[in-house]
This record gives C-alpha cells, structure tokens and sequence, in this order.
C-alpha cells in the first residue's frame, strides 16, 4: 500500500485524500446509491429500498483490502462491492437487497466512480491555480517595469521585465483552469450502458416490473446524471474513451503549465543567477548551507509524469469491441497517479507563487554582466537606416568581439567609431530603457483575465 514515500509532491496534500482507496471505493458507492435514487424517481424500485442503499453506501462499512485482493478473481472490484453491499443491505432491510445493483453492470459503477473521483479533484485543482494564478497576478503588477534579462538557448537574449514573465506564468494557469472548467462543464460524464451499451438489463427490469416508456433509457440516463451531479452521454461509452482521454489530456496540459514556472524558478534561482528565492526551506542532508529549490523540484517531478500517464490513457482509445480486455483495466493506476500528481502539483505550485521572492538587484547585476550588449539588437536597428542592416551588423559584431576581448562596456567601444558620434550612447546601451511593450503587455494580461484567478468554489 502506498504512502507517498516515494511522491513527495503529493504526500500530505489535500488531493491524497481525493485519489485513496477508500475515496475510490465510495465512489463507486455513490454510482451505486444514485443509480438506485436514479431508478426510484422513476418508479421502478421502491423509494424505501433506495433510501437505505444510499444509507448503507457508506466505504467505512466495508473492507477496502478484501474487496482488492477478491477483485483478482474477477479483474475489477465491483464484483465483489456488488456482493457486499447486497448483504449489508439485506442485514438492514432485507426486501432492499434485491434492488442493489438493478440491471447494471461493474463498468458502469466504476466509470461512474471514475468521473466522480475526477470531478471532486479537478474542483480542488481549480482553487489551488487560483490561488496561483492571484499570486501571479500581483508579482506580475509589483514587477511590471522590473528589467531582467530575456534568455533564449540558455544565453542573455534582449531584456524584458520580471513582472511580464509573471504574467505569462499566470496565463498558462489560467489556460490550464479553462481546461479543466470544460471538463467539469458536461466533460464528465454518468457510464450507463448495461453489459454491452445497450442498457438491455435496466430495460427488461423496467419490463418485468410492469413495463417502461420508449423514453426509459432516456430517462433513466438523464436522472443518473441528476443524481450524481455529472453529466449525460450521448452514447454509452464502454468502449467510447473519449472522456478518460480528455481528461488525460487537460491533467498533463494542467501539470505541463505549472512545469514551466517551476523549470524557470528552478534557473533563475541558480547561484550564479539568483534572481529569484523560493519560501524558506529545502534543506539539504550534507551541506548546511543550502536552501534549495524545492517547491519548484516537486513541481517540475509531476510536470515530468503526467503527460506520460496521459499518453496511457489516450492509448486506452485502442479498447477492442464493447469492453476492452486489458485496456480499461490499464487506466485506473494510470488516471489515478494523474490526477494525484497534479493535484499535488498545483496545491504545491500555490505556495511556490505565494512565497516567492524576486531579487530585483541580482536582476540588474546580471543585465549588467555583458557590458550593454544585450542590447544589440536595438543598436542595430538605429545604426541600419545609416550604415544599412549587414554593415550594422557587421560593425556591432566587430565591436562586441572587442569589448569582449578587452573587457570593456559595448559604449565605450563603440564610442570610437565614426558612426556613433552623434549617438547617446549611455542611453541606448541601458538595458532599463530597452524593455519594448512589457509594460503594456502586463496591463493587458491583467485587464483581460482575473487578476486573482478564478473565485475558491465558483
């Protein structure tokens, strides 16, 4: 049995609770309880058996161990589920007992359990990149005019502003929780389809309990999915994957977004850079003096395996006739490390936004280090309408060689040259003063989107 030893950015988050065995095994009770709800809101159990199935739903009743280790006999868990809640049903009121489980079949329960897993995570997820997405929000205000060096292939490239990397951290939160909102918004759907898509048992039960509607399929699709707060398929989707890869998708998209800011939290809090610190912490066992990086190490491990997890649920398309042998068994461990890691990711990436601290002074040290230089590209641009764009070119690259070579400011350097004299060459080799759009590129990201992130619990 795991313990999160070995997933330390998920251990003793809130979403550990959401993903366990036992949170699994009453999901597949409340499929069980609403199906029942589900049948008596259109008569055909008795509202009395209904009512003490939902009470005697209860994962607490029942040993989550025994059932895993019976499910080897039957290659799923709700076999056996079935067989225990149909006798602690008949211990309570034993006319009940027969109404458990009516016409349904083990995919139905546990798809139905799956999507409730995922809706109850996905929630959590959404108010943690919330609060992501706020803390973002305000460093990106705080920093909008913050010159930092722009890097591209690992080098000083043009610089930009702190606030502007903040801002596009945050967007990709936010894309991230747009995903998932489509998800929670009719993505998760009730599994109702009987033994092979045709919801032939729940019919002939209706039947022999004295008859259905043509609309009873229909019908009983649309109470399910009342019942249990999801939504209703077109189709019966046994072996129709779309909503498990979909949901593969949107986690390893979720957890990708959330690797980005932690990969360059991870760079810029590099000695040699350190322009950022994470919240106190990250101790190491021999060498006193660090404080790593931990958040972001966590964060970028999930970021590494969920859209691994997610090629496996997409592969689950591949399920053969109307119940893949194998191939749906394939997706539990792999949905459930998914939406695990990604909580954890997201609970864990909150307090990295929220406790973040960026070194405006180490930012300009570093803008400093190649001597004005990082602006060439501006130079560049004023210098081509005189000397023309390859002779600019030419003359910029012969002028860093040799600040590079004598250790000198570009400026100064370029100071000697004919073309510069009437030039204010202090002003166009400041970096401050080189920062393009940032500035408004914040303003714009923050007006267009919430600059808190999307309200806890709406």
């Amino acid at each position: 049995m795991s313990t999160g030893l070995l997933s330390p950015v998920s251990a003793g988050t809130p979403v550990e609770a959401l993903v366990s065995d036992r949170a699994w095994l009453q999901a597949m009770l409340d499929a069980e309880a609403a199906l029942a709800r589900a049948q008596a809101r259109l008569g055909r159990l008795p509202a009395q058996a209904a009512a003490v199935i939902t009470r005697t739903a209860r994962a607490e009743l029942f040993d989550t161990r025994a059932l895993a280790v019976a499910a080897r006999a039957t290659a799923n868990p709700v076999v056996g589920l079935v067989a225990a809640l149909t006798a602690r049903v008949a211990e309570v009121d034993p006319p009940s007992a027969e109404y458990v489980h009516r016409g349904s079949t083990s995919q139905d329960i546990l798809d139905t359990g799956a999507m409730l897993v995922a809706a109850r995570v996905l929630r959590l997820v959404r108010d943690d990149l919330a609060r992501t997405a706020g803390a973002l929000a305000a460093l990106a205000a705080a920093h909008r005019d913050t010159p930092v060096a722009g890097r591209t292939l690992a080098l000083h490239a043009v610089p930009t502003t702190f606030g502007l990397k903040a801002a596009g951290w945050r967007q990709l939160v936010l894309d991230a929780d747009t995903r998932l909102a489509r998800l929670l918004d009719g993505g998760l759907p009730v599994s109702l389809g009987g033994a092979a898509g045709t919801l032939a048992g729940y019919l002939e039960y209706a039947r022999v309990d004295g008859g259905a509607p043509a609309s009873y399929a229909a019908d009983l699709a649309a109470a399910f999915a009342d019942e249990t707060g999801l939504a209703r398929p077109a189709l019966p989707w046994h072996a129709l994957r779309t909503p498990v890869a979909d949901l593969g998708a949107a986690l390893g998209f979720t957890a990708g977004a959330l690797g980005k800011f932690a990969v360059d939290v991870l760079t810029l809090a590099r000695t040699e850079i350190g322009e950022v610190v994470e919240p106190a912490g990250g101790a190491s066992s021999a060498m006193p003096h660090k404080r790593n990086p931990v958040l972001a190490t966590l964060v970028r491990s999930a970021a590494l395996q969920v859209p691994v997890l997610a090629t496996g649920l997409t592969q689950a398309l591949l399920g053969e006739d109307e119940r893949s042998a194998g191939g749906w068994h394939a997706e539990w461990p792999l949905l459930r490390e998914a939406l695990r890691l990604t909580g954890g990711a997201a609970h864990t990436a909150a307090a990295l936004a929220e406790g973040l601290e960026p070194r405006p002074d180490r930012m300009r040290d570093n803008l400093a280090r190649t001597g004005g230089q990082v602006v060439s590209e501006r130079l560049a641009a004023v210098l081509t309408p005189a000397l023309g764009k390859p002779e600019a070119r030419r003359l910029l690259s012969r002028a860093a060689a040799e600040a590079d070579r004598r250790g000198l400011p570009l400026a100064e350097v370029l100071a000697d040259e004919p073309a510069t004299k009437a030039l204010d060459l202090d002003d166009l080799c400041d970096p401050s003063r080189y920062t393009g759009a940032a500035g408004h590129l914040v303003d714009g990201a923050l007006l267009d989107g919430p600059t808190a992130g999307r309200r806890a619990g709406a």
